[in-house]
């Protein structure tokens, strides 16, 4: 069989063109991996701060405890709903912190009980208003005040 010139060129001109664009493909998929990991950056970490502090009656008379409270979340559209609902928030916990004893609330351990059980608290409001108890992450005590 013979080749002619213009066969031989043909060729390794489309050995060229398939090597180009391979590699333009590789190029171009990784600036759009490139695009989307951009775009999937994590959301920032907010807190919502349940303010004015908290003040309530313990279940002894004459008792009461004064804290500060903040909500962890994750992203600015959180935090607005969680802004959003606050008061329904306050309201859940003040019912809780009403139902305490001053000796529970002085151990490390039942002031540790107690956040756990805001938390879970404020979990279930949050998701019977918004539908998702994920917004709300973390419950944290910035002051905590027990007389």
């Amino acid at each position: 069989m013979f080749v002619t010139a213009a066969d031989y060129i043909w060729k390794k001109n489309m050995r060229l063109i398939s090597l180009l664009l391979l590699l333009s493909s590789l190029v171009i998929g990784n600036t759009v991996l490139a695009a989307d990991e951009e775009e999937a950056e994590p959301l920032k970490t907010a807190y919502y701060s349940l303010s004015p502090s908290v003040v309530s009656n313990l279940q002894e008379h004459k008792k009461y405890i004064r804290c500060d409270v903040q909500l962890m979340t994750k992203g600015d559209e959180n935090a607005a709903k969680i802004e959003k609902h606050a008061a329904a928030l306050r309201h859940e916990m003040l019912l809780l912190l009403g139902d305490q004893k001053s000796s529970d609330l002085k151990t490390p351990k039942g002031k540790e009980g107690l956040r756990k059980s805001a938390l879970g608290a404020l979990q279930k409001v949050i998701e019977e208003l918004e539908g998702d108890k994920t917004i709300i992450k973390d419950l944290y005590f910035t002051s905590f005040f027990v007389q």
